[in-house]
């Protein structure tokens, strides 16, 4: 009796975990599942890594609790369709062969996609790109050093892709209008990024421009705009992403509250300077 009560205890324990595990990725914000959070007519198929995934074979845990399923991934790793190191228990989303269900055409790792992420960016003088080359070229050359050190300072963007398709973007800097037309320089600019989806294999951003109560919360959001783009790689460290208009590299970073401090102190530092040089005009 005693055996069967503990067997009774332990299959309703296992029970348990294994549902609290399927939730974790099933469960959205106010309870809404992933599939309802996903995109119109995204075909990607999500679910759980399983034991047994090799650089030929992928096993798949579908959201929908049902058993574990085996594709082909033969192609995909020849042809560096495989983005991410896929580990066990990981949080992946496959797009299939359209002649083949059986064969996995792209495997994307979403669990080490998740993450902040940045790439390096400059400033450039106020309306150089309307100046010629020549005079472009004549302007830097006569720059004084001290100038450039004062306001050519390197800044970090990028977006923290969170669970549940959220995002924020990450150097974004809220600045006073009046202050920032003084400077000499402008960054270029940063979209306020809300959220992020795959979409058929796609990587998609979407931003828009927030709008900002009397306690300076966001409330809301106008001029909300979807940017789409290939993954062409991604590791631990290092994420590939490309549109029509070219590619861009990135790399992790692990505080968004270090950025973000950095990116502040930059923008205040060279208004602070802007302004006065201006007074002393």
């Amino acid at each position: 009796m005693q055996k069967l009560l503990f067997f009774t205890l332990l299959s309703a324990l296992l029970l348990t975990i294994g549902c609290q595990d399927e939730q974790r990725f099933k469960s959205g914000p106010n309870g809404h599942s992933n599939d309802e959070l996903r995109m119109k007519d995204d075909s990607t198929i999500y679910g759980l890594a399983c034991e047994g995934c090799t650089d030929s074979v992928i096993v798949l845990l579908p959201n929908d609790g049902s058993d574990p399923v085996k594709y082909d991934i033969i192609d995909a790793t020849r042809n560096h369709k495989v983005l991410g190191k896929i580990k066990t228990g990981d949080w992946i989303g496959l797009v299939l062969n359209k002649q083949d269900k059986k064969v996995a055409d792209l495997v994307v790792d979403l669990d080490q996609l998740k993450g902040i992420w940045c790439y390096i960016v400059m400033p450039k003088m106020r309306d150089y790109d309307k100046m010629s080359k020549k005079l472009q070229s004549r302007l830097m050359r006569n720059m004084p050093d001290s100038l450039k050190q004062t306001f050519l300072i390197p800044r970090e963007y990028g977006f923290w892709l969170k669970r549940q398709w959220e995002a924020s973007s990450v150097g974004y800097v809220q600045q006073v209008s009046t202050l920032a037309d003084e400077s000499p320089v402008v960054y270029p600019p940063l979209g306020y990024f809300v959220k992020w989806n795959i979409w058929n294999g796609k990587f998609v951003m979407t931003s828009g421009k927030p709008k900002y109560n009397n306690e300076n919360k966001v409330v809301g959001y106008t001029d909300v705009s979807y940017d789409t783009c290939s993954i062409d790689y991604l590791d631990e460290d290092s994420l590939v992403l490309s549109d029509r208009d070219g590619s861009r590299s990135y790399y992790r970073k692990n505080d968004i509250k270090e950025v973000n401090k950095r990116a502040q102190a930059i923008a205040s530092r060279i208004s602070k300077e802007a302004l006065k040089k201006s007074a002393e005009q």
